[in-house]
Formats: C-alpha cells, sequence, structure tokens
C-alpha cells in the first residue's frame, strides 16, 4: 500500500506525499531517522539536541538555558528548510532530564515562541536519560 522511494518522496494512498526535509544547519540525525518528515501540509520534525550543527559537538553542556536555546535554533533550522517558522508550530513535546529546569527551559521557550498568535500545544516531561547526556530535547509539529 505504500511506495517507497529513497530519494525523498512517498505517496499515500489517500494521496498525500511524504517529503524528507533535511539541512546542513542542523545537526545530522544520531541514529536511522529524518530530521523531519512533510506529510501533505504537516511537518512532523525528530527530537533536536543541543548540537552544533557544523561540529557535532553540544553547545552549553550542563547550562539548560544554552541547551534549550541551541535545540530551539536547530528546531528553528529544520523548520525554515521546510518553509515554515516557529509561527507555523502547533504542537510541542519537551523532555527534561530533570523537571527542575522547567523554569529556566521555559523562559528561553517563552522567547522562541514570542511573536506566535498562538502558542503550541505542549507536553513537558522528565526522561530517565537523553541521549549524549543532553538535558533537554524538544521535537515538534508544525502546519505550513
Amino acid at each position: 500500500s505504500l511506495d517507497f522511494q529513497r530519494s525523498g518522496t512517498l505517496q499515500l494512498k489517500m494521496g498525500k506525499d511524504i517529503k524528507e526535509i533535511k539541512t546542513s544547519k542542523a545537526p545530522a540525525p544520531v541514529g536511522p531517522y529524518s530530521q523531519a518528515l512533510l506529510v501533505g501540509s504537516t511537518l512532523y520534525c525528530s527530537g533536536s539536541l543541543a548540537l552544533d550543527p557544523s561540529t557535532g559537538e553540544f553547545v552549553g553542556k550542563g547550562d539548560i538555558k544554552e541547551e534549550t536555546r541551541q535545540v530551539l535554533k536547530n528546531m528553528g533550522a529544520i523548520l525554515e528548510e521546510a518553509g515554515a517558522s516557529a509561527k507555523n508550530v502547533v504542537r510541542c513535546t519537551i523532555f527534561l532530564a530533570d523537571l527542575g529546569d522547567f523554569a529556566a527551559m521555559n523562559e528561553i521557550y517563552a522567547e522562541f515562541f514570542a511573536e506566535n498568535t498562538f502558542l503550541p500545544t505542549r507536553t513537558c516531561v522528565q526522561a530517565g536519560a537523553l541521549p549524549k547526556g543532553a538535558l533537554v530535547e524538544i521535537d515538534c509539529i508544525a502546519e505550513l
């Protein structure tokens, strides 16, 4: 029922295309997944970590505000590659290594979405551990 082509486009029977979105302005995936997939007009972005896309090294390791800034910068680069921005985001999931970092993360998160007419829906949970020892990981869904 699915006709997959590794060229980056997949057509579903429902008539929607799936297109892989990738950019060198965000870190390459650290596993077998895509940075984002555009399904029709809906963009599904994988979780972003605070990695510098040019070096692969952590930015602000140990500082939740700096990690959050870099995570959102990476997410913004993926959104931009798809022709979107923070204003298109309708849903976020935030994973924290420690919920004690919630207020500090939330301060930077609020700055990223400051220009939005509507703030995205979201869930924030404490994870047992995050990849590479990260303090924060954020994924999102955007409507283009």
